[in-house]
């Protein structure tokens, strides 16, 4: 579908139940929202969705929505729909059309105010992305990077004075080498972080003492690897967290830049960044994949879980380890429906 051509879809709650507002939801810690599709008789429907306390509520019905990020404040929630960003309140209302034109526009993710949104755009599916901007409300369109090779995967510090990336340059092994970058949001104060030719750099996250990243092989191939490191927002100070025993993928933050979420060796883990003993909190199946969040008060996760066609959304309690089905009483894989793969939990005030 020419997402020129695609129709902005009307609204609705799929049980005529409404999302609770920020100050309701602060003692349950918000919703987690997805998207998931669904093929009826040869038709697709889905759109986003959100679970909280047991109930599953529908936000929008096209099934080319996905990518969901929210606001820092919990407010608004930024996503895609056929190479174009909208955003929309999580009760559903309020859609926005942020982005048009001919360009794929991808990831996106809300600054620390609240704001703007950072995103990928590239000119055609095949063709490297630049990171731009565009104000949550509409307008203002920025570019912050040229020119320069593949730009993606951006994270925005919690104080908004910085935007670390990942840039793919010509070279390495494989014939590229990816590294990581920062600029500052306006576009200005452009500085290379890491330049290791042999391996790579991915996976970047803000920490409460800089920047956390994954550093391996991240080719989609047998011999991909990876171990997660530090570093100082600068690039200085580079110190492995978690090393040497099997490869471990960079999944999650905690909110107060503590605590790193992993998988590693079929299993999620979690670690005080430092030189605490990482714990685990869920073995995953063979060949399974999963993406997993934080909650704002960092005592869960959330995590999708899918292996053998089956897909699951569960929360765990990070110091239990305690598992408990999200959506329990709804069949997720229902009709062939795919959920995510990016979900993200509703940050809440505090009191």
């Amino acid at each position: 579908m020419n997402k020129r051509n695609a129709v902005v879809s009307a609204l609705i709650a799929l049980l005529g139940l409404a999302l609770p507002t920020v100050a309701s939801a602060a003692q349950s810690g918000g919703a987690v929202v997805f998207s998931k599709t669904t093929s009826v008789e040869g038709v697709e429907k889905g759109g986003l969705f959100a679970v909280r306390d047991g109930r599953l509520n529908q936000l929008t019905e096209d099934p080319a929505d996905v990518e969901p990020a929210f606001s820092p404040d919990g407010t608004e929630i930024a996503f895609v729909r056929e190479g174009d960003l909208y955003s929309v309140r999580p009760d559903g209302s309020g859609q926005r059309h942020l982005t048009s034109g001919s360009a794929i526009d991808s990831r996106p993710v809300v600054s620390a105010n609240g704001r703007y949104v950072v995103f990928e755009r590239r000119a055609t599916e095949a063709a490297p992305a630049d990171l731009w901007t565009v104000a949550i409300s509409g307008g203002g369109l920025h570019q912050l990077t040229t020119g320069g090779g593949d730009d993606r995967e951006a994270a925005v510090s919690p104080d908004g004075k910085a935007v670390v990336f990942v840039r793919s340059l010509p070279g390495g092994e494989s014939g590229e080498e990816d590294d990581l970058f920062s600029v500052r949001p306006n576009g200005t104060g452009l500085t290379r972080l890491t330049s290791t030719a042999t391996i790579d750099e991915f996976a970047p996250r803000y920490f409460a003492g800089g920047i956390l990243f994954s550093r391996g092989d991240d080719s989609a191939t047998p011999a991909a690897y990876a171990d997660i490191y530090t570093m100082k927002r600068s690039g200085s100070r580079v110190m492995p967290q978690v090393k040497g025993v099997g490869s471990a993928y960079v999944e999650d933050v905690s909110p107060d830049g503590h605590t790193l979420l992993f998988r590693r060796d079929q299993g999620l883990w979690a670690k005080r960044i430092g030189p605490a003993r990482a714990h685990k909190l869920a073995e995953l199946p063979d060949g399974s994949h999963t993406t997993s969040v934080f909650s704002s008060d960092g005592r869960r996760v959330a995590a999708i879980v899918a292996a053998e066609g089956e897909q699951e959304l569960v929360s765990i309690d990070v110091a239990s380890g305690r598992r408990t089905e999200l959506a329990a009483g709804y069949d997720l894989a229902e009709g062939g429906s795919q959920i995510g793969p990016v979900i993200d939990w509703q940050p809440t005030r505090r009191f």
